[in-house]
């Protein structure tokens, strides 16, 4: 096995006393005070989060000409300049290979943004459809923290600048953070008002003691995140999509563009015109319990499918998660038993998000 790769940030976690674990290949926080602490304090307040281990790949050149319109399923030639798009770097057989964000940063330069155990995966595939260009993997020389919660606004741009302020949803700007060149993006993984911060990594100690100097500011790792995102409906890649799920088995057909070329389209049409197999459900428990990753999934006493992602919702006040099931089971309002060996619970299908009340709009 290879050693676990570390963040800039990670003598500044073991200072915090985090609960660090493997993560993608990366040592990584868990959390400090605890998850629902945390939680907490992202969907009431501003939570701090190191996202060093995604990664981040260049390209300059003619998005076009080059191949790179035809890499993911949605164009990126219509990206406006500063504004980013999510979807999918797909297979021959439509499975993806990842899920990511593509920042458009100039007409002849993107910024992609990938998960961090998929980072090597993802730029040969790219890499191996692109007939011109550059294209370059700066993860090691970049550094991202998120700031997410309803008070990130005003903390972000007290500390650096009021342009923040103005950035919309999905958009982001290029700016300067602590005297060098940055970007500072309206996204985020929580279902709340946030923002992802780019910028060299040597950089990165700097702005995560900044920021905590204001207290409205407080840290939280990869455990409440997985709460915070499950809540609002977001796929988590090796959990809920991976190469063996197409996106309309995931119903994440609303990300694919039909109109345009990409690798995995046949597969797709294919798949849309014969029907799926299987499909993603939202359940909903009937108790505080956490259904977790692989518990069985039976309807009408018959086993239908797997939990791909569990957990207790502080907001519900329940458990909550979704898995994979076959078309039947998954009818809203349809009752479902979910198991492991001596645990059963009983749950409801629902529609996503389970929790609605965020700020990511505001």
């Amino acid at each position: 096995m290879e050693p676990l790769k570390s963040t800039p940030l990670s003598a500044e976690h073991e200072k915090l006393k985090a609960l660090m674990a493997p993560f993608g290949g990366w040592q990584m926080p868990i959390q400090y005070e605890g998850i629902i602490a945390e939680h907490r304090w992202c969907r009431e307040k501003a939570a701090l989060f190191d996202i060093c281990h995604m990664g981040e790949f260049l390209f300059r050149g003619d998005i076009v000409a080059s191949g790179l319109e035809e890499v993911f399923t949605f164009s990126v030639a219509s990206i406006p300049v500063g504004r980013s798009r999510y979807g999918f770097l797909l297979n021959d057989a439509g499975g993806i290979i990842d899920d990511l964000i593509v920042f458009r940063l100039a007409p002849d330069e993107a910024m992609v943004v990938v998960n961090a155990a998929t980072i090597d995966k993802d730029f040969a595939a790219i890499s191996a459809r692109l007939s011109e260009g550059e294209f370059r993997n700066i993860t090691a020389e970049t550094g991202k923290l998120d700031l997410q919660g309803p008070l990130s606004r005003d903390v972000l741009a007290g500390a650096l600048g009021p342009e923040i302020a103005a950035i919309p949803y999905f958009k982001f700007i290029r700016t300067q953070v602590l005297g060098v060149d940055a970007i500072v993006s309206r996204t985020g993984y929580t279902g709340e008002l946030g923002y992802e911060i780019f910028l060299p990594a040597e950089k990165t100690v700097e702005l995560w003691h900044r920021l905590l100097e204001d207290p409205r500011v407080r840290p939280a790792g990869l455990g409440a995140r997985d709460v915070l995102r499950l809540e609002v409906g977001y796929s988590l890649y090796g959990s809920d999509i991976d190469e063996t799920t197409t996106p309309i088995e995931a119903g994440l057909e609303a990300f694919v563009n039909f109109d345009k070329g990409f690798v995995g389209k046949e597969a797709l049409l294919k798949q849309r015109a014969g029907g799926v197999m299987r499909t993603k459900v939202a359940f909903q428990v009937g108790s505080r319990r956490s259904p977790r990753h692989d518990y069985e999934i039976l309807f009408e006493g018959e086993r239908v499918g797997t939990v791909t992602s569990g957990v207790f919702s502080p907001k519900l006040g329940c458990g909550i998660g979704i898995g994979f099931v076959k078309p039947e089971a998954a009818v809203l309002g349809a009752p479902l038993t979910i198991r492991q060996e001596k645990v059963s619970m009983e749950a409801t299908v629902v529609e996503l998000p389970f929790y609605r009340g965020g700020s990511l709009r505001s």
